[in-house]
């Protein structure tokens, strides 16, 4: 994996592939419907939403958007208050939203496995980052809001 761009957003799309070759080739139950699909359109809006939100926080203080960098400055407000990864949430939102959308019982474990991955993948280091690079600031801004919701 010398190579691979290891960033969210590509670990997304491959999350998206796994649970549509599920969904697909072996899809164990169908429960698709209108309100399924409406719910899981519903749900993945919002996940672009949250993200959309989330990011316009990123570009009014002038920082990187990227993981693996080290962090400028700690963002606070908007989405942040709530929550420590909303761009996080909102691609696993945009994922089950998908998943709900498919309507296929085998592409269910899917977003818990991509937001396990997140997890281990990007959030640890970059609570790690935060720590270091904002001391006692960082700490309380981690022990204050929760990890995902």
């Amino acid at each position: 994996m010398k190579h691979f761009p290891d960033l969210p957003p590509v670990w997304l799309v491959l999350a998206m592939a796994a649970a549509w070759v599920l969904a697909a080739y072996l899809p164990l139950v169908r429960i698709v419907g209108p309100v399924g699909q409406g719910l899981g359109l519903a749900l993945a809006g919002a996940g672009l939403g949250l993200i959309a939100w989330a990011a316009w926080w990123f570009w009014r203080k002038k920082t990187t958007i990227e993981p693996h960098h080290d962090p400028g400055v700690l963002i606070v407000e908007g989405p942040y208050r709530i929550g420590r990864n909303p761009i996080y949430l909102g691609m696993v939102a945009i994922l089950a939203g998908m998943v709900l959308w498919l309507g296929a019982i085998s592409a269910l474990p899917v977003p818990f496995a991509f937001a396990a991955i997140l997890t281990r993948r990007f959030i640890l280091p970059e609570e790690a980052a935060l720590r270091r690079a904002f001391g006692a600031r960082g700490h309380a801004y981690l022990a204050a809001t929760r990890r995902w919701v």
